[in-house]
Order: structure tokens, then C-alpha cells, then sequence
């Protein structure tokens, strides 16, 4: 299934022309609404259907808020409070690990050959699952760290807000191994369990929702009722600046303002995920109109307040070109050539974990044949630590200078790289074993 649908419409108007269907629909409304839409429904979860008559009327009351009035009024101020800010950013983070030094040479001088290096791969990958899966909580959530670009010595503090975890999921679900499904499965059931009404998600609980959040998470619990169903799309689309694009914050009445002065931002990931999430409708035209003026023109570095590499900007927008087709088909070839142009003069694309989005978002263009994908994949296993992780990077946060030295947080893990290098060999080997 390509983003929401309008299920209700489709139901309504089958209903409408096919008696017999109708009757289904009443009698067992589950069983009837996954054989007509082609989904499965969460075991836990309940479809009921009422049928309106002249004499009868049904009012759906939305489900109470997971909050407490007294929660939600803690959250709201949550942004000045040293108390609550020490509660809900949860743990003190361990210092940075520093990088180990590289592995030798996967392949000897003479050259093992692809074979001997992608059976060296699949094993760097399942070592690789293994450590995600010794970071990831009973819930499981993702751990991420929260830490001061500016000054390493202001305290880290370990994270686990929805986002890190889809962001990780959908980077796994390139992966066919046990390990990687088992994890993508429990994440699952931890965006489930943060879910609020109708299939919105924060990253932390003193912010308002963010598209960003919503996005991710919606990829990756696509078959849950409230997300195939679209109850978030309404909101969704009426997040739109005049021009079309996608505003990253969801401000509603009585939810946290503290972002509110910025709220003009438009970030081009934030679009591209939005994209991915809704698929190719006419609603998302002008926010991809505006991607292809940006990557066309060249002009995406420093676009991104909360992306700090322009090789994560191509990343997420090879992944919509991929989810949402064929929208965004014709960056196809632009996008490739854009992102072979950050190499550099060694042929590298920078650290490992751009090297991995890199790589990732040359598979989703159709491009990774133009790269030498032994190559890349020793240089990924090169970086992989004994214990199975690759090393802690800054993957996402807030960069600009305008708002000071305190709003420079950077959050990365040794899992979100990890999740990232496991998504880029799974790639890089079915170019080798093609």
C-alpha cells in the first residue's frame, strides 16, 4: 500500500451498490474490511461499523487523551522547567567512544573476490543487528544521544523519542535477516504505544506534534487502522505554508508554543518525508515542485535546520522518490549526479555514516552500479567495531548559529549509524551478488 487511502469513502460507497456487502460489513466488519482493502489488522485492535438510520444517529466521540489534564498542562510549561526538562530527557549518556581504529583490509592485497567479500558482509551485518539489538529497551524504543555541538562538555543525555526509532526501522527494513524483522516488530509495537489521536507523534513532550515524527512513524506502522484509514491526513494537509510546503510544527490550542517563533520554517527533509508518508497527490505537488527546484538549482546546502549534511537531504528524498512513485521521478537522474558530486578527491562521500545515506540513496535512484561497490563495502566494514556497532555521528539536529550556542544539539548513537551501515551493505550486496 502506497500512503493512507480513503478507506471510509471506498466503504461507504461499496456499501452503497452491493447489498450483500453491506450485510458483510455489519455482520463482521474486520474480516470484511482486510479482505476488501487488502490489509491485516492488529490483533488487539477492533473495527466496528454502525449503520445510521432515519431514526438513528451516531456521534463518534475521538479517544481520551493518553494525558492527564495535569500531564499535558506539565508539558506545556515542560520548556521552562529544569525539573520537568531532567525527568523527560531521561538518562545521563555516557561520554563519546571515541571512533576505534579501522579494521584491516577486509580484503587481502591480492583480492578475496565478491563472493568471499559479501559473505564477509552478511556476517559485518548480522554482528551490526546484534549490538542494535543489545541498545533497544524492553519497549522497543531506540536509544539516541542528546548532546551540545558547540561545547562536548555539557552533559549527554540518552533519548528514546519516536522518531530515532522509525527513523531506525525504516532503515532496517531493508534487511530480510530474523533479527532485523524481530527488531522492526517491537519498534513497531513502541510507535503503537506512542501513538496520540488521530495518528500524530512529538519527539519530545514539551514540543507540539511534528510532521517529521508523524511521517516516519506512519511509514512504519502503515497497517495500524488510524494511519491506513488517513485519520492524520486532514491535519497533515492543512500544515501548509501559502506556498504549498510543509510546516515541520503541528500548533494546535493548548499545546506547548515554545517553537512557535520559528514556525515559518519549511525544511526540504521534512518535505520529503511528508511526500514519502502521503504518496503522489495532487495536495503534495507544490512541496515537490519545490524539492525539484532545489536540488535542480544546486542549492540545498545549508537548506535543512535540522539536517546537518546535504547527502541526509538526498537520502530522504531518494526515499520518497522511491515510496511516493512516480513522484519526484524526474530528479531520478539529477539526484544521481548530485550526490556522485560530493565525492571527493579519494572518491569517499565523507564520514561512514554519510557514506552509508550515500550509498543508500544512489540504490534508490538506480544509480549504485556507477560506484564500486567492493570498494564501499570494505570501507564499511573497515569502520565496524569489534562488538558488531560503527562509531556514534551526528545524524540530525539543530545547527543554526541564530539561535545560539544552547540550541546547537546534535543527537546521533552508535545505533542510529549502525541502523544506517546495515541498510547501506544490504544494498551494496545485491549489486555484488546480482
Amino acid at each position: 500500500m502506497n500512503g493512507p487511502i480513503d478507506a471510509d469513502d471506498i466503504l461507504v460507497s461499496r456499501a452503497g451498490e452491493d447489498g450483500d456487502f453491506r450485510e458483510r460489513l455489519l455482520r463482521n466488519p474486520g474480516e470484511t474490511v482486510e479482505k476488501e482493502l487488502g490489509v491485516t489488522l492488529p490483533e488487539d485492535h477492533e473495527i466496528h461499523v454502525h449503520e445510521e438510520t432515519y431514526t438513528r444517529t451516531h456521534v463518534v466521540l475521538p479517544p481520551r487523551d493518553r494525558f492527564s489534564e495535569a500531564e499535558r498542562e506539565a508539558a506545556r510549561t515542560g520548556g521552562a522547567s529544569l525539573e520537568f526538562l531532567r525527568r523527560t530527557l531521561h538518562d545521563p549518556a555516557p561520554p563519546l567512544r571515541p571512533a576505534a581504529p579501522r579494521q584491516e583490509e577486509v580484503r587481502s592485497s591480492g583480492g578475496a573476490g565478491s563472493e568471499a567479500l559479501a559473505e564477509a558482509a552478511r556476517e559485518g551485518i548480522r554482528r551490526g543487528l546484534a549490538f542494535v539489538e543489545s541498545t533497544i529497551d524492553k519497549n522497543g524504543a531506540w536509544h539516541c544521544i542528546r548532546f551540545n555541538v558547540a561545547d562536548p562538555d555539557i552533559p549527554r543525555h540518552f533519548e528514546r523519542p519516536p522518531f530515532v526509532s522509525a527513523l531506525c526501522a525504516l532503515a532496517l527494513e531493508s534487511s530480510d535477516e530474523p533479527r532485523a524483522r524481530a527488531i522492526c516488530a517491537a519498534t513497531k509495537a513502541y510507535l503503537i504505544d506512542t501513538i496520540e489521536y488521530p495518528g500524530l507523534w512529538r519527539y519530545y513532550r514539551h514540543l507540539p506534534p511534528d510532521l517529521d515524527s508523524t511521517s516516519l512513524c506512519s511509514m512504519v506502522i502503515g497497517t495500524h487502522p488510524w494511519i491506513w484509514l488517513g485519520r492524520n491526513v486532514p491535519g497533515t494537509l492543512a500544515n501548509r505554508d501559502e506556498e504549498g510546503r510543509f510546516m515541520t510544527w503541528v500548533l494546535q490550542e493548548g499545546e506547548p508554543d515554545v517553537v512557535s517563533p520559528f514556525r515559518i520554517e519549511a525544511d526540504p527533509v521534512v518535505n520529503a518525508n511528508v511526500i514519502a508518508w502521503l504518496g503522489d497527490r495532487p495536495e503534495t505537488r507544490d512541496a515537490r515542485r519545490w524539492l525539484e527546484v532545489l536540488v535542480t538549482d544546486g542549492s540545498l546546502e545549508g537548506s535543512s535546520k535540522w539536517y546537518p549534511d546535504t547527502v541526509a537531504i538526498y537520502h530522504a528524498i531518494a526515499r520518497a522518490m522511491v515510496r511516493a512513485k512516480p513522484a519526484l521521478d524526474p530528479l531520478r537522474p539529477i539526484l544521481a549526479d548530485r550526490i556522485l558530486g560530493l565525492r571527493d578527491r579519494k572518491g569517499g562521500f565523507g564520514n561512514v555514516l554519510q557514506t552509508a545515506q550515500a550509498v543508500s540513496a544512489l540504490y534508490d535512484v538506480g544509480s549504485l552500479g556507477r560506484i564500486d561497490a567492493m570498494r564501499e563495502v570494505e570501507g564499511l566494514m573497515n569502520w565496524q567495531r569489534g562488538d558488531g556497532s560503527w562509531p556514534e555521528l551526528l545524524a540530525f539536529g539543530d545547527q543554526s548559529l541564530k539561535w545560539g550556542v544552547v540550541g546547537q544539539i546534535g543527537h546521533g548513537s552508535e545505533a542510529v549509524t549502525s541502523a544506517f551501515c546495515i541498510e547501506a551493505l544490504e544494498r551494496l550486496l545485491e549489486v555484488l551478488r546480482a
